[in-house]
Parts: C-alpha cells; sequence; structure tokens
C-alpha cells in the first residue's frame, strides 16, 4: 500500500490493496489478538515500531483500515488495541512522538450536508465514544478517508464537478450550511467539516482530523465517465494547492488539514470497476501517469517545457546532514554513486556538499522526481539550474527522465495514512516523509 503525501511522502509499509483482501480474515485475528492481549500488543510493538526507531521517523501507528465498516466483528476490541498499543509506546517512551489512531470511512457520518447537521451512525456510539475518548486524551487525531468522487458519482448530479475538483466557483453556486452560514466552495471541506461537527454532536471539540485517503481515479468504465487523467491531475493538484495555503476548513480556519493522496501506484490486480484499478500516480511498470511538479514551496513548475528539475544541497545545509543524505542515497537509496569515487568524474570538487548533491539528485532522477523524493531532511530543495559541471553530467540532464522507479525505499526527512492504500499532504512547505505503521504490516511481517 503506497501512499503520497502532501507535505510528506510516503511509501506505507503494508501489502498491495489486492492482497489485502485476501489477507482480510487474518488481519481480523490480528486486531482481535492485539485487543485482547497487552502483551500480544507489546510485542508487535517491540518488533514493528521499537526495532525500527530512531532510524525510521515513526510518527503515527494507523491499527486497521475502516475497521467499523469493513470488519464490524472487530469493532469490539478496537479501542482496547488502539489502547494496548499506547500502552506500549508509554512504556517505550514514544508516546509523545508516536500518535495511535484508526481510519474511518466517510460513510460513518450521517447526513453530511450541511456538515452542521452532521453525526455518527449511532450504531456505532459503543465503539465511537470511547475512541475519541482516547484519542483526547492521548492528544491523537480522527483518521478520516475522504473521497470527493464518490460523492459526486453518487450524488445524481447534485454535486457539480467543479465543485468535487476544487475548481472555482460563482458566489451563487457555492453550497451555503443554512445553519451556520458558512460558505462551502468545495466537497473536501464539506466532508471534513461534517466530522468536525459530528465530534461536536458528542461533545468532543478539541480533536484534529487526518485525512488518510483522498484522490480521484485517472481512468474508468463506461459508467465513470468522469474518471480521467484530466480530472485526477485537476483534483489532486488542486488538493495540494488547498492544504498548503494553510487555509483550514469553514469551520476551522487556520488549522490546515493534514492530508494523504490516494495512492502512490495503479492497482492492476484489484478487482470491481475500472476505476479501482486507476487511483495512482503511478502504472504499476513506474511510468508516469500524470506529473505533479511541486518545489519545496509548494511552487507548481506549470511551465517548466524542458522538464529539467534537479535536486540540490541547500546552500546553508549542515555538513553532518548532508553527509546522511550521501550516505543514504549511496546505500538504502540505491544510486549509483561510482562517479563520486576518486579519478571518477564528479570526484571534483572533492567536497560533502558536491557529493550529496550528485548523488540526491540521482535519487530524485530514479523515483521519477516524484514530490517529496527531494528533502533529505530539510537539506535538499529542487532547482530548474542544470548543476553538471566540465565531465560530470547530472542525472536528468537535456530532459531525460527516469521513468522506472525503485519503489522499496523512500528519502529520509523530517516529517510525515488507508481503507486499503495511500499516499500524503500535511501542512507545512517542506515534502518530507515518514511512516505511518498500520497493523496490516503485522500480516506480512509476522
Amino acid at each position: 500500500m503506497e501512499m503520497l503525501s502532501l507535505v510528506s511522502t510516503l511509501v506505507q509499509m503494508s501489502p498491495t490493496c489486492q492482497v489485502q483482501q485476501r489477507l482480510l480474515p487474518f488481519l481480523r485475528l490480528k486486531i482481535l489478538g492485539i485487543g485482547q492481549s497487552n502483551a500480544t500488543a507489546a510485542n508487535w510493538v517491540a518488533r514493528n515500531v521499537i526495532a525500527h526507531v530512531p532510524a525510521t521517523n515513526i510518527t503515527a501507528i494507523a491499527v486497521g483500515s475502516e475497521v467499523l465498516t469493513s470488519l464490524p466483528n472487530a469493532a469490539p476490541v478496537l479501542v482496547s488495541a488502539l489502547k494496548f498499543i499506547q500502552a506500549a509506546l508509554v512504556a517505550a517512551n514514544l508516546d509523545q512522538q508516536i500518535k495511535v489512531s484508526t481510519p474511518h470511512s466517510s460513510s460513518v457520518i450521517l447526513d453530511s450536508f450541511p456538515p452542521s447537521q452532521a453525526f455518527f451512525n449511532k450504531t456505532w456510539d459503543p465503539v465511537m465514544v470511547p475512541l475519541l475518548n482516547f484519542l483526547q486524551s492521548t492528544g491523537s487525531y480522527l483518521m478520516l478517508n475522504v473521497y470527493p468522487y464518490y460523492d459526486y458519482m453518487q450524488s445524481n448530479g447534485v454535486v457539480p464537478l467543479d465543485y468535487a475538483l476544487f475548481r472555482p466557483l460563482p458566489p451563487n453556486k457555492e453550497a451555503i450550511d443554512s445553519n451556520t452560514l458558512l460558505h462551502y466552495t468545495n466537497v473536501f471541506d464539506a466532508i471534513v467539516d461534517a466530522a468536525y461537527f459530528a465530534m461536536s454532536y458528542l461533545k468532543f471539540t478539541n480533536i484534529p482530523i487526518l485525512v488518510t485517503e483522498s484522490g480521484w481515479p485517472s481512468k474508468g468504465d463506461s459508467s465513470e465517465p468522469d474518471a480521467t487523467v484530466d480530472n485526477a491531475n485537476t483534483y489532486n493538484s488542486n488538493l495540494i494547492r488547498h492544504v498548503l495555503n494553510n487555509s483550514g476548513t469553514p469551520k476551522q480556519p487556520g488549522i490546515a488539514v493534514s492530508t494523504y493522496i490516494y495512492e502512490l501506484y495503479n492497482e492492476d490486480l484489484k478487482s470491481g470497476p475500472v476505476s479501482e484499478n486507476n487511483w495512482g500516480l503511478f502504472y504499476a511498470s513506474g511510468a508516469q501517469v500524470y506529473t505533479l511538479h511541486l518545489t519545496n514551496s509548494g511552487t507548481v513548475f506549470a511551465n517548466d517545457t524542458t522538464n529539467q528539475t534537479f535536486c540540490v544541497a541547500k546552500s546553508n545545509a549542515d555538513s553532518k546532514m548532508l553527509q546522511a543524505a550521501l550516505d543514504w542515497a549511496c546505500g538504502p537509496g540505491k544510486v549509483d554513486c561510482s562517479p563520486l569515487l576518486q579519478g571518477q568524474s564528479c570526484y571534483e570538487p572533492n567536497s560533502v556538499a558536491s557529493h550529496a548533491t550528485y548523488a540526491i539528485n540521482s535519487y530524485y532522477q530514479q523515483m521519477a522526481k516524484s514530490a517529496g523524493t527531494c528533502d533529505f531532511k530539510g537539506v535538499a530543495s529542487i532547482t530548474t539550474t542544470n548543476p553538471s559541471h566540465g565531465s560530470c553530467i547530472f542525472s536528468g540532464s537535456g530532459g531525460k527522465n527516469v521513468t522506472s522507479v525503485n519503489g522499496t525505499a523512500l528519502a529520509p526527512s523530517t516529517n510525515s495514512t488507508n481503507s486499503g492504500c495511500l499516499s500524503q499532504y500535511y501542512n507545512g512547505g517542506f515534502f518530507t516523509s515518514t511512516v505511518i505503521l498500520t497493523l496490516i504490516l503485522s500480516v506480512v511481517v509476522l
């Protein structure tokens, strides 16, 4: 399951969605086991979390995925599972660094428009109320999967396409909540605010929302005419801009909603409608479906007709951090760093900054310039200036793109969700990456 974050880019450490479908019974057993045994939870955390920090910057654990709607038999022990995972993190002194939650389908919210009238399906109150108590007491967030595409498709023409795609609307076309008089210019904000109001209905008013999945399919069958490459690119590009401007939502202005794009790769073996196979930014082969070029500040290289962008070390970057970036790119990043050896074309100038620039740019190019692969804990940035010099020719020169993507590693960074899979855009100005583990991971590694 791959997820691309909006300000952080993330490869989820869990199986592909089609594998998940086959493993649902085992996933149910794993959640049941952890939800019924503190020792089982502690053992899982020891093997899958503690063993990987601080080398891996883990900031959250997503327990399962849409458990209430896809694994209802596991719902009674869901909160216990979260509490046992949390207890293990407390024992390891990691509870302040790593938050614990569980992603929900937005379908658990009823009467979502107007948002002020929204409430959680009361069937789930015995789970939702203690869950929200847990999230509030631990400073965690409500994880929510938000899909304007489905709201648009299921509205029978009531929801305008432009409203779903974040396209500008004339004032008379904006949706207005008659109870609050708040104006909504897009479906995404309306769904997020519906979740805020649903929590308020249960007397919880200070739990932030993390959107663990959002996206738009690039291809559909005859019944899905709006699943197109253009619409997918439009939605994700506008979502990125919307999150990065830190405007928040009408109910929570100025409070940006951390969001993960669903998803990094198409899942060509998944069953169901054609659209189910086509949510990715990349084909399963690694070739791009469409390109989102973003700098660390969120600028789009829309007019870069040469398609030449490079990843370089920042001039004021700490030398130790650059050395770490160099070591990572030439190691786990699987970059060919042989040109940096003494006597080779890129050995001179023999400096950490110069060598790091070559290595991190090579990684950025081999990852097809995908968003988030030029950060390296904040020491790198994207430029349109070709850093090649003398006989040292940098990858990406001459307008050539690398289209094969090594999906086994993602560049390290400072920050960093899934009904089955996903990708993140989080508020802030830097593309960073962290790993959000799910219990689905345990199905693979245990």
